[in-house]
């Protein structure tokens, strides 16, 4: 269904290729960190990680994302960015840990660490950590979009077998709540993940990768490298953005 979704969305992969890259030989990573904010309009006390969240996003060295997750929709306000694919992704996260329980505001830190997503020391230790110990953001990457093509090169490295992933971003979106629990409330969200897709496997030898993309004016993309699979997501290994995310 995940598949099915990503089409839809207008991702195809044009092509691949492993080994010797077709494209120029991939730039070193700038992204030093990665946070995905599991976040829900429904949320009481999300608002407050929402706008930690956006100045994150302002970062060029940090790649900070928004998952809107649905199980909050019982108490009245259905989340107008939630997908049950998002909700999925937490949990697979949870799993992985002694305390398989989910909560919101979570930020997970580099697919490694947790906090609360409106306590920013912890967020700002966990990326010190992540970076500073060799577990994360140790390869190179690099995206560009040009004629229509989204161009991706992945760096080698020995922190083989990993997986390549794109995820479609929406670099704004503001929601007026009429009900529940922040009823009343205008939220903004920043760097929304709409979709996202496994592109490819990584074997630890450099890879280029060129896919047909199709995207609104006010979207982006996040790539990432990522140990494990969608079901048992691990360590970030790297990551690139779209300008302007």
């Amino acid at each position: 269904m995940l598949l099915l979704g990503f089409l839809r969305q207008g991702w195809v992969i044009a092509g691949l290729v492993a080994g010797t890259p077709a494209l120029a030989a991939p730039t070193p990573s700038v992204i030093d960190g990665v946070v995905e904010l599991f976040t829900s309009q429904g949320c009481s006390s999300c608002p407050p990680a929402d706008r930690l969240l956006a100045q994150l996003a302002a970062r060029p060295d940090t790649v900070a994302l928004t998952f809107a997750i649905n199980y909050w929709d019982y108490i009245g306000w259905k989340d107008t960015l939630a997908a049950p694919e998002f909700t999925a992704r937490q949990q697979a996260y949870a799993n992985g840990r002694p305390d398989p329980h989910v909560y919101t505001p979570e930020a997970v830190i580099d697919g490694l660490f947790d906090a609360v997503g409106s306590d920013k020391a912890a967020i700002e230790k966990a990326l010190a950590h992540g970076k500073a110990s060799g577990q994360a953001l140790s390869v190179s990457a690099h995206l560009r979009e040009s004629g229509g093509k989204l161009e991706i090169d992945i760096g080698g490295g020995t922190a083989a077998p990993a997986e390549v992933y794109v995820l479609r971003v929406a670099r704004t979106r503001t929601v007026q709540i009429s009900s529940g629990e922040n009823s009343g409330r205008r939220v903004t969200y920043t760097n929304v993940v709409r979709a996202i897709r496994k592109v490819s496997d990584w074997d630890g030898a450099p890879l280029s990768l060129k896919l047909t993309e199709l995207r609104g004016d006010d979207e982006g993309y996040v790539v990432l490298l990522q140990r494990g699979s969608l079901d048992q997501p691990g360590a970030i290994l790297a990551a690139a953005k779209s300008e302007g995310l």
